[in-house]
């Protein structure tokens, strides 16, 4: 399984803030965009899903910007993966009614694929963004 774009910088972008801002503290998308090499204009959709999940928090205006909406160790990759991938299911027919022509109760594979999927969702779920904050202050170093 193949992340997209939006998962990795969506996951860029929570660990930049982490980072760089607090409630009392916002970050603006143009200093994100700066720092991590990324098109601010592409952020802009992606900051958008993150909020909408209640993963970050905006203001506006000219002292606005973002935070996080809740602390690094309460915020999990999956969350952040879930908020602009959706589920992370490696085929379709695993969160949905899929037209591949074998009913899914005779498929030799779709076990497997749940098995996957259900090791990919418990490795990220696992991971909290304060992990990754620790491993990059370790690279740091």
């Amino acid at each position: 399984m193949k992340m997209s774009t939006k998962g990795q910088y969506a996951l860029e972008i929570v660990v930049d803030l982490a980072l760089h801002s607090s409630p009392g503290s916002l970050e603006s998308l143009n200093h994100i965009a700066k720092r991590r090499h990324l098109s601010e204009k592409y952020l802009e959709r992606i900051v958008r899903a993150l909020k909408q999940h209640g993963i970050l928090e905006s203001v506006r205006g000219a002292y606005g910007g973002y935070c996080l909406a809740k602390p690094p160790e309460e915020l999990s990759v999956k969350e952040v993966l879930n908020a602009v991938e959706g589920e992370l299911a490696p085929v379709q027919c695993l969160t949905c009614k899929s037209d591949c022509g074998i009913s899914c109760d005779l498929c030799p594979t779709r076990e497997t694929w749940g098995n996957m999927w259900e090791t990919i969702t418990d490795a990220v779920g696992n991971i909290m963004i304060s992990d990754i904050l620790t491993r990059e202050k370790e690279l740091e170093l």
